[in-house]
């Protein structure tokens, strides 16, 4: 029985990779908030904290990045499935067994780097990928649909959890894993004795932190809602690609400008909203009270228009030869994208933990900002060079490899 090949180099669709540095980008920064320990409320002091710019840095995290770059990364990964099936049955070949076997690899590589840095998202993605592959039988109509729904239905299910609070009881179960975890792990029974060992605690202290930790994760991620976020773009993530809408970008012109006037319209008074909600009220969010609600309102609304927003004008602006040249340098990025993500965590972790340099909770969002930035473009040289020898980054290329059950080509044939 024939099985799918791997993509070759020359058919990569290059702006997805684009797309995907971007969104990698933005997910550092959004990351580096949770990474660095960075909280509001301390009262610690020190050469890399701005009280003033951090809270007017954060606010506008709040409004540009908060949520937007995973909605951004969430259609690119349906985006990238769509292309795989789709290639398969052009080829007449069955794509699903190549595609599920990726899929469970990386739920394992997944699951490694949840115990680097449990604010990993790959495991997450893997899991939901499997909820997404039985819908794609349906009709893009029907997928678009659906996938509008899911991205409204946190609206629902806050309202749900407010009027009856046992349905909040899946995060309490998790919540009180996670505590019983920590506590026959590090013997923790209190949140000074936690930040404390976070502090102080070995490398292998961490790696039994992050154990408990999942926990903490997912009850979080249930919590927010996030399972109907990210499937609501796998499936217009999927129905872009398989609709082939980006290579016919001639005929969608008209509806990008509107994608991205309704975006910017109606999403940047919405992420306005949201920004004074997560500034001001969020423990009426997590008490589910009716200010929590007008949050999640808030973020319904804005922030996967203002996402979309951000991809309709990349899509116009590769269009153009300046545009595809000036993006195309986060090409690279993209192409490395696995690889480049856990870089993060290992950076962040080294940087900012006690194991580490220790900088936990001493740097602001206007440093760690300009420090993520910072490394983004130390990123872009590497992955460059990196390209220039290899054919895919380090984590790519073991991926693909138990994809395809066989070792993949990693060194570029030198030509002479």
């Amino acid at each position: 029985m024939q099985s799918l090949s791997p993509v070759k180099a020359a058919e990569r669709e290059i702006f997805m990779d684009v797309l995907r540095g971007f969104a990698i980008l933005g997910i550092f920064i959004a990351n580096l908030n949770g990474l660095s320990w960075y909280s509001d409320n301390a009262k610690i002091t020190g050469p890399f904290l701005l009280p003033d710019w951090d809270h007017k840095m954060s606010f506008l995290h709040q409004i540009f990045i908060e949520g937007k770059f995973y909605s951004i990364f969430s259609l690119l990964f349906g985006w990238g499935i769509a292309l795989q099936i789709k290639k398969g049955m052009d080829n007449g070949i069955n794509p699903m067994p190549t595609v599920k076997r990726r899929l469970l690899f990386m739920l394992l590589l997944g699951f490694m780097h949840l115990l680097i840095w449990n604010g990993d998202i790959v495991f997450f993605y893997a899991l939901l990928s499997f909820l997404l592959l039985p819908l794609c039988k349906f009709s893009n109509k029907t997928l678009l649909i659906t996938g509008t729904v899911l991205i409204l239905s946190p609206i629902l299910l806050y309202w749900l959890k407010m009027t009856w609070p046992v349905l909040n009881y899946p995060r309490e179960l998790l919540t009180q894993a996670g505590i019983k975890s920590e506590g026959a792990l590090l013997n923790i029974k209190s949140e000074e004795e936690f930040m404390n060992f976070m502090h102080h605690g070995s490398w292998w202290d961490q790696l039994k932190g992050n154990i408990g930790g999942i926990f903490f994760r997912y009850q979080y991620l249930i919590f927010v809602s996030r399972v109907p976020k990210v499937l609501g773009m796998f499936l217009i993530g999927y129905v872009l690609g398989r609709s082939d809408f980006y290579k016919n970008i001639g005929q969608h012109k008209k509806l990008i400008y509107w994608i991205i006037g309704i975006g910017l319209v109606l999403g940047l008074p919405a992420n306005y909203m949201l920004a004074n909600y997560m500034s001001n009220d969020m423990g009426d969010y997590w008490q589910l009270k009716t200010k929590g609600l007008y949050q999640t309102i808030a973020y319904a609304l804005g922030v996967v228009p203002l996402s979309l927003a951000y991809v309709g004008l990349f899509m116009l602006s590769f269009q153009h030869a300046a545009g595809k040249k000036i993006l195309s340098v986060l090409a690279p990025v993209g192409k490395m994208a696995f690889s480049n993500y856990i870089m993060h965590s290992l950076i962040g972790n080294f940087v900012f933990l006690g194991a580490g340099l220790g900088y936990m909770g001493q740097v602001g969002p206007v440093y760690f900002t300009l420090f993520g930035i910072a490394v983004f473009i130390v990123q872009i040289i590497l992955s460059t060079i990196w390209l220039t020898y290899f054919n895919y980054g380090p984590v790519e290329w073991l991926w693909r490899s138990a994809t395809y059950k066989k070792w993949q080509p990693l060194r570029k044939k030198q030509t002479t």
